[in-house]
């Protein structure tokens, strides 16, 4: 028995690798989460404690912002990646991707298991929801049906000043644009796909943000092969395998113990992410003094 998909839609997923438009939030939950992010960047603009709004937003924004960590735990979302992945769940990462109305930040075609130091897990589901209009114009995602069958394939780095990504990667094998399929969504809507599946997204030619979350579910049989440790927050039933650092949700906006725990986990990840690198990967940039000297303490 499914919670939430229906049995088609689990073996939609499982054959092509993706599975959209489902719909999570009302309109006006949506305009709410947007409105949050939006005064969030107000109110930060200058950062907090050592690292841009951006830093925070983009690389394990649950650890300290309550707002991301609360939707992560959203039922509805939980009942439906429970339906794909079993009952134990953990969220390993939540990031906002924002584009700017008319810029030319693109997300280039990867795969997203390539750097993580997860190795080829089928235990690991990617949902990202809309809290804007996100059209083939606003640079929705786009993905390519089934290439999350193969293996995970090389890719190199761009480092690209336009690319969203940490170091610009992309996929060193032709891709066939013909083939993609459009993720258009709209606000309150999400999407699932696969750690292995191709995508990218192109430019916001529209006149209003893009503005989308990505939260990385993985299950607790998961473990990291690269790092010494990793960390992830368990949202649903238990984690009998003790592979992770099992965190709680934050309490406190940017609050002492949580700034600790973040910047530990930002050392902690940098090795896996950042491995084989030719240059600085600024978001996880172990070398930040800050960051060093709170994950000491």
């Amino acid at each position: 028995m499914t919670k939430s998909l229906t049995v088609d839609q689990v073996n939609q997923y499982q054959k092509y690798g993706y599975l959209m438009p489902l719909d999570l939030f009302n309109a006006e939950k949506a305009q709410h989460v947007r409105d949050s992010i939006e005064n969030l960047e107000k109110t930060h603009e200058q950062g907090f404690g050592g690292h841009d709004l951006n830093q925070y937003f983009r690389i394990n924004g649950q650890v300290v912002i309550p707002l991301l960590a609360e939707i992560a735990k959203t039922p509805e979302l939980l009942d439906a990646v429970e339906d794909i992945l079993g009952p134990d769940l953990m969220v390993w990462s939540c990031e906002l991707f924002i584009k700017e109305a008319e810029t030319e930040k693109v997300v280039s075609w990867h795969q997203d298991l390539t750097y993580w130091g997860l190795g080829e897990t089928d235990d690991e589901v990617t949902a990202w929801i809309a809290f804007s209009d996100v059209s083939k114009q606003a640079g929705c995602m786009k993905f390519i049906p089934g290439s999350h069958k193969q293996n995970l394939v090389p890719h190199s780095d761009t480092f690209g000043e336009d690319n969203l990504l940490s170091r610009g990667q992309e996929v060193a094998v032709d891709v066939n644009e013909e083939e993609a399929v459009y993720n258009e969504l709209k606000p309150g809507q999400m999407s699932l796909h696969h750690g292995r599946l191709f995508h990218a997204s192109g430019p916001n030619n529209s006149s209003d943000r893009r503005i989308g979350m990505a939260i990385r579910f993985v299950t607790p049989k998961v473990q990291q092969v690269i790092g010494e440790r990793d960390y992830a927050m368990l949202v649903r039933g238990a984690d009998r395998a003790q592979n992770w650092i099992n965190i709680s949700a934050p309490s406190n906006l940017f609050g002492v113990e949580e700034m600790k725990l973040y910047n530990e986990i930002l050392v902690a990840q940098s090795a896996a992410l950042t491995e084989g690198a030719e240059q600085t990967v600024n978001l996880y940039d172990p070398t930040n003094e800050i960051a060093n000297e709170m994950a000491s303490v």
